[in-house]
């Protein structure tokens, strides 16, 4: 096992400016996505927080709470209008993020403040941004990953970005600007599809557990078969999976055949809940990553 990051220099004794300029190159050979499954193969937990949701100014604070208590990997989700995708709790935390006035050029300007404070600096948590294609459009798509790339993004997920188009038009602006563009996979996909967006996505695969909007409730159980399916495709990506995990037994489920889970719903009522973000983040993590269930 390779040494914790914070353990690594203490060790060393660097410099605070040496660790960060060699933290710089050492990310440029390897980002932190794929650094994240070098060291970690099983049981990886991604944590899906829409930004600007409780508050507007909450997204540092729960990127430090994920951070410090065990969470690998971070998606934050850009508010859009029309989330066709999500359930009804991550469209409500979408509609409460902009009437609270999040924007993209807001939540760049927040995470270049965390990668900048951050206590782990750049070599911190690998941070994707999943959102729609319009504001992304609206915003520009070079002036985009120019500004994610600048803010310390490692990956982007943009479910409504057909493969073709991304392909044909963006995947040479992404690569430019080193972010893993990740593609979403279902059941229903093709062993054909699956295999041609293995070799076109970079970080990893975002495997769906189901058809179905996010936040429903869904039987990891009867899902076996589709991750033991994906496990035996033998894909060069690692596979997450996603929608429907919101405890311990379906985590675990979850990572039986598979690099890990993604969870969103039941970490925004978690911190929608609670009073305190810190304390309602490290109860979920506990919650989450309590003692492995024997399958």
């Amino acid at each position: 096992n390779t040494l914790h990051h914070n353990n690594f220099w203490k060790v060393l004794n660097f410099p605070k400016k040496l660790e960060y300029k060699i933290d710089r190159i050492f990310l440029i050979i390897m980002n932190r996505i794929k650094k994240l499954f070098s060291d970690k193969r099983k049981n990886i937990v991604s944590i899906y927080f829409t930004a600007g949701f409780p508050q507007v100014n909450d997204t540092n604070t729960i990127l430090n709470a994920l951070q410090k208590h065990g969470a690998d990997m971070v998606e934050i989700g850009m508010p859009y209008s029309d989330p066709l995708a999500d359930g009804p709790l991550i469209q409500h935390s979408s509609m409460k993020a902009l009437q609270n006035g999040m924007s993209i050029k807001l939540l760049f300007k927040q995470l270049n403040e965390f990668r900048n404070n951050s206590r782990l600096g750049v070599g911190g948590l690998p941070l994707i941004l999943m959102g729609y294609l319009n504001p992304v459009l609206q915003y520009g798509i070079e002036k985009f990953c120019s500004d994610a790339h600048a803010a310390g993004i490692d990956g982007i997920i943009l479910p409504d970005l057909p493969l073709h188009e991304y392909e044909t038009e963006y995947k040479k602006v992404f690569e430019k600007y080193k972010l893993d563009f990740i593609f979403l996979i279902t059941p229903e996909t093709s062993e054909k599809r699956i295999r041609k967006i293995d070799t076109i996505s970079k970080g990893f695969v975002y495997a769906v557990s189901s058809s179905s909007i996010t936040g429903t409730d869904k039987d990891m159980s009867a899902q076996q078969k589709y991750f033991q399916r994906l496990e035996n495709m033998k894909l060069k990506n690692p596979i997450m999976i996603g929608f429907g995990i919101k405890d311990n037994k379906t985590f675990s489920q979850a990572c039986k055949h598979t690099s890990g889970a993604i969870i969103g719903t039941a970490y925004i009522k978690a911190i929608e809940n609670s009073n305190d973000i810190d304390s309602g983040t490290e109860k979920f993590l506990n919650s989450i990553l309590g003692a492995t269930i024997a399958l």
